[in-house]
């Protein structure tokens, strides 16, 4: 092996030194010496060697945080021509892969001379670990107040809002920046203000916060926001159409009055509530807030009122009252507008004025005329042509230098006429053949349009295929050609290009409406191919370029997730002319490619090849780490529907129980695992994340074990179990103590003593005619009598029967009586009927047994004894 001159002479006149020493002890051998073997300089980056580099020193360490994925080593020999290798490549610079977080990654230098010695460097790269702060530092909710100050290990707190907010914002920030989290189950940045929609007033609404730290480990803050009932019967906007309110709307003013024209048949009312949850209704309709509901006018001349009525959600109501009053029929025979397009009326126009002049351009060969009448009732023509108010009539003009007169006729509602007239003068033809403007894209014109200037050149890149040519024209009689061919002023006109480096001529001609022509022409140089093969940008998704991109770099790692299955690759070039290949695959500029990944736990290697127009290629390597799966096996989110899980839900907390109603015979199970790639089984029946299982219950009374079974996407698996309670099913009440009693101020005689007996019919009740003692018989001639109960208990509302069967009834609690609202049948010997009670409890709706029955007699037209 050859050597420097220097180091040459450096180890001859060692070896001469030692051969001088063995010579004056008497040792006449000679010996063989080698230089020595070591690095001159080694290098980290990033990062720092620990101790500071000495060729003579062979272990090393370096530090390093643990968002680096990897480093870049360099290493030199220390004589020119030893050799280098970086585990086991030969190389002085090599891109080292670090291990997971928290992990050691060894790396051998190795430097040799050709045959002879070797020198060992070793460089241990130490990778931090993650951490596993998963707290917040803060939460915050707006509107509302948490019911106790935040503290990081609290973890339930409870914010009441009025009935009117719908939605709150929850601001949580995080205690560790690197740890990620969720609000109600959507990625949330730390310091970002989440809105929740709550749900209707009067139900909890509640917010799961989880965070996980950097290691995986969650933790869950539980926000429950209450929503109170609102009292709101207001309307916060009334709308008529057509027509507009006396009085403008106010919430507290509930009467207005609108007036409306005799032809108008019908108006649309427009209310808006100012709390969502109230009702309303428009004359008696249910109607949807700001939605407009159609009322029928009475006759012209009469009024016709619309009654909307408001109920609030604890059910007050206010109602406001719109009188609509149709105007009579009149006689007006004015125009209230006419207008005249294109043009204007010489002079202005008012109704009193009859005749008018217009002056229109050459070209102009039509024109649109627009009356309005002022009363809605009145009819008009146009030149002898019915015509409607507000819609324009087109007209057709006489030749260019002429004259065109329009008569518009104004008929009243009781037959009295006026006619306006409009003497429209063309302009005769013109002779400008001049372009008002002339562009050209890609690429700008040289020199600057003028319209005298006819002749112009524009620069375009290689890439440049075709040119968009869009040339105006003064006068608006003119016409355009481009390359001979038609062209629309002021309208783009493609033009194909030749090849790349030679030019192409455009040539425009304009024609003025007296014949006379002007050329204008434009010369496009198209620039010849080039050779960039670059990228301009460079992503992948999901995950992040290591190290960052850079046009001059081409190799390039990614890490991601377990569950990742496929990423896309975004590639966009440098030169648009150049073109693109995604492992082989033909790629479009700036668009994502899917690429497939390899196993957890391997790698993917994708390659991105740039092709320059003059044929040079650039390949860029992306190498995918896939991590290996995850062993997250708890869920986020465990719930119930009906009742509440007791104790509440926490992820590492496996036992539950719920109590339910006995005429509940299924339980509604929902459960979300924290990792995405985990699966789930309820009662070992496979159920996907956040997705609804009803569960059947054993019969009232018993207790039913459902197992939610998680597993994780490594295999490990972990059971909650939820006992369901079910209830023994409710008892009906008691029949009433005793059976209903006529009250004797329903008897329909008044109570006489020491009287003769009855000898004829009386329906008066005459004391002379009446029998002794006559009040006590349970017989009247009150049709809808009343009868003394015994006094409900709490929690019970009485009804009345009628012969077996349930009647309407009424019920008077203060003296305990109830009487039918339907009369009872009768006649003059009396019908008897048999009178009993029931109770039903308002809070099971179940109803006890009959009481015992009372038979009266209804005497219609007797006098009830």
């Amino acid at each position: 092996m050859m050597r420097t001159m220097t180091a040459v002479k450096q180890h001859l006149t060692a070896a001469t030194f030692i051969v001088l020493g063995l010579m004056t002890y008497g040792c006449g051998d000679t010996a063989t010496v080698n230089p020595v073997v070591e690095l001159a300089s080694l290098a980290v980056d990033p990062g720092t060697l620990q101790p500071a580099f000495s060729g003579g020193t062979t272990q090393y360490t370096v530090d390093l945080s643990n968002n680096i994925t990897s480093v870049t080593i360099t290493a030199l020999p220390a004589v020119s021509g030893d050799t280098i290798t970086i585990n086991g490549q030969s190389t002085t610079n090599s891109v080292i892969p670090l291990g997971a977080a928290g992990t050691t990654t060894p790396v051998s230098i190795v430097v040799s001379e050709t045959g002879t010695n070797s020198r060992t460097y070793t460089v241990l790269l130490v990778r931090a670990g993650l951490t596993g702060n998963n707290s917040l530092q803060g939460l915050a909710v707006s509107p509302g107040t948490l019911d106790s100050p935040f503290a990081a290990n609290d973890l339930d707190y409870r914010v009441d809002v009025t009935n009117n907010v719908g939605s709150v914002t929850v601001t949580p920030t995080l205690s560790d920046p690197a740890a990620t989290m969720t609000v109600n189950g959507q990625a949330t940045t730390s310091g970002q203000a989440r809105t929740v929609t709550l749900n209707p007033a009067g139900q909890p609404t509640n917010i799961p916060i989880v965070v996980t730290a950097q290691n995986g480990n969650p933790k869950t803050y539980f926000v429950t926001v209450s929503r109170g009932v609102s009292s709101n019967n207001n309307l916060q906007s009334l709308a008529v159409s057509p027509g507009a309110l006396s009085s403008p709307f106010s919430a507290n003013r509930t009467s207005y009055t609108v007036n409306v024209v005799s032809t108008v048949e019908n108006v649309t009312v427009t209310p808006r509530l100012r709390d969502t949850t109230a009702t309303m209704t428009v004359n008696g309709q249910a109607t949807t807030s700001g939605q407009a509901q159609t009322i029928p006018l009475n006759p012209a001349g009469s009024n016709t009122f619309a009654n909307i009525i408001v109920t609030a959600q604890n059910n007050t109501q206010k109602t406001y009252i719109v009188n609509i009053a149709r105007a009579a029929l009149g006689g007006n025979n004015n125009l209230s507008g006419l207008t005249v397009s294109p043009g204007s009326l010489n002079p202005v126009f008012s109704s009193g004025t009859q005749n008018y002049t217009v002056n229109v351009g050459s070209s102009v060969d039509g024109v649109t005329v627009t009356p309005s009448r002022q009363d809605p009732n009145a009819t008009i023509t146009i030149n002898g042509t019915a015509a409607t108010s507000g819609q324009g009539r087109s007209i057709t003009l006489n030749g260019a230098g002429s004259n065109t007169t329009i008569n518009i006729g104004v008929t009243a509602p009781n037959g009295s006429q006026k006619n306006y007239a409009v003497n429209v003068s063309r302009a005769a033809l013109g002779g400008n053949n001049n372009l008002s403007g002339l562009t050209i894209s890609p690429g700008t014109l040289a020199p600057t349009f003028s319209a005298g200037e006819e002749n112009y050149t524009a620069n375009v890149t290689s890439g440049v295929s075709s040119v968009t040519v869009t040339p105006t024209r003064q006068d608006p009689n003119a016409t355009i050609t481009v390359n001979g061919t038609p062209a629309t002023s002021g309208q783009g006109r493609s033009v194909t290009l030749n090849g790349a480096g030679a030019n192409t001529l455009i040539t425009i001609v304009v024609t003025a409406p007296n014949g006379t022509q002007k050329p204008y022409t434009v010369n496009v140089e198209r620039a010849a191919l080039g050779g960039n093969n670059n990228l301009q940008n460079l992503t992948v998704s999901p995950g992040a370029l290591s190290p960052t991109f850079n046009a001059n770099r081409t190799n390039y790692t990614v890490d991601v997730g377990s569950g990742v299955t496929s990423v896309t690759v975004t590639p966009t070039r440098q030169d648009p002319n150049s073109t693109l290949t995604v492992n082989g695959q033909p790629a479009t500029s700036g668009q994502a490619s899917p690429i497939t990944l390899n196993g957890a736990g391997s790698n993917t290697l994708i390659n991105i090849m740039v092709t320059a127009p003059n044929g040079s290629q650039r390949t860029y390597t992306v190498t995918v780490d896939r991590a290996a799966l995850g062993g997250n096996n708890d869920l986020q989110n465990l719930t119930v529907s009906p009742g509440n899980l007791s104790p509440a839900f926490r992820s590492n907390r496996t036992g539950y129980s719920v109590s339910v109603d006995g005429n509940v015979d299924s339980l509604t199970v929902t459960a979300t695992p924290q990792d995405a790639g985990a699966t789930l089984t309820i009662n070992g029946q496979g159920i996907s994340s956040g997705q609804p299982r009803a569960m059947p219950l054993g019969p009232p009374g018993s207790s039913t074990e459902i197992d939610v079974t998680v597993i994780a996407p490594n295999g490990n698996q972990k059971s909650y179990q939820i006992d369901a309670n079910r209830a023994e099913p409710a008892a009906p009440p008691a029949a009433p103590a005793s059976a209903p009693d006529l009250i004797s101020a329903d008897d329909s005689c008044l109570l006489k003593f020491g009287l003769p007996a009855e000898t004829g019919t009386n329906d008066d009740c005459d004391p002379a005619t009446i029998s002794t003692s006559s009040r006590d018989d349970n017989s009247t001639k009150v049709t809808t009598p009343r009868f003394a109960i015994p006094q409900p208990g709490p929690g019970l509302t009485p009804n009345l029967y009628v012969d077996g069967n349930k009647v309407p009834s009424t019920f008077n609690p203060g003296n305990s009586t109830i009487q039918p609202t339907t009369p009872l049948s009768g006649n003059n010997d009396g019908i008897q009927h048999s009178i009993t009670s029931t109770v039903i409890n308002t809070a099971t709706t179940l109803e006890s047994p009959q009481s015992e029955a009372l038979t009266v007699t209804i005497s219609a037209g007797q006098s009830g004894v």
